[in-house]
């Protein structure tokens, strides 16, 4: 059901990701073709916001920080997992696998790799800032608009 505390945790997330896009970008190597990395980004950042963080709003300032907290974890733990998901099919249509438990071993592999890229402290801070922002303003627009 709609609510505003889904729509604001959707919108919050959306911009995170956005922003976290961007500040990723410039990390990989230049030959890196980006596609629909931004778009399917901030689409994981809505589905995020509107599933995760918009369902547990009106519970307190505390829980409110744990929320945003959460809602970013998922974020980016469905952004590696997409991203690293896409770019095993790319090398699989490449013929960089023998079989299938090869190519899906090859997704954890990409992972890590991508969360070692990233794992800078600018991104860091910016995550853990724009986590306790989210749960905030998803907090107060639960219990503003209900």
């Amino acid at each position: 059901m709609p609510t505003a505390a889904r729509l604001m945790g959707a919108i919050c997330l959306a911009i995170v990701a956005f922003a976290v896009s961007g500040m990723v970008m410039p990390l990989m190597p230049e030959s890196t073709d980006f596609g629909y990395f931004i778009p399917v980004n901030i689409v994981l950042g809505l589905c995020a916001g509107w599933f995760v963080m918009g369902k547990r709003a009106g519970r307190g300032i505390t829980a409110a920080i744990n929320n945003g907290l959460t809602g970013v974890f998922v974020l980016m733990l469905w952004g590696v997992g997409i991203q690293s998901i896409n770019e095993m099919v790319r090398l699989a249509m490449r013929n960089r696998y023998d079989d299938v438990f090869e190519a899906m071993t090859a997704v954890f592999t990409i992972g890590a790799d991508y969360v070692w890229t990233i794992s800078t402290v600018p991104i860091g801070i910016s995550l853990l800032i724009s986590a306790v922002v989210a749960g905030l303003l998803t907090e107060f627009a639960g219990k503003r608009w209900r």
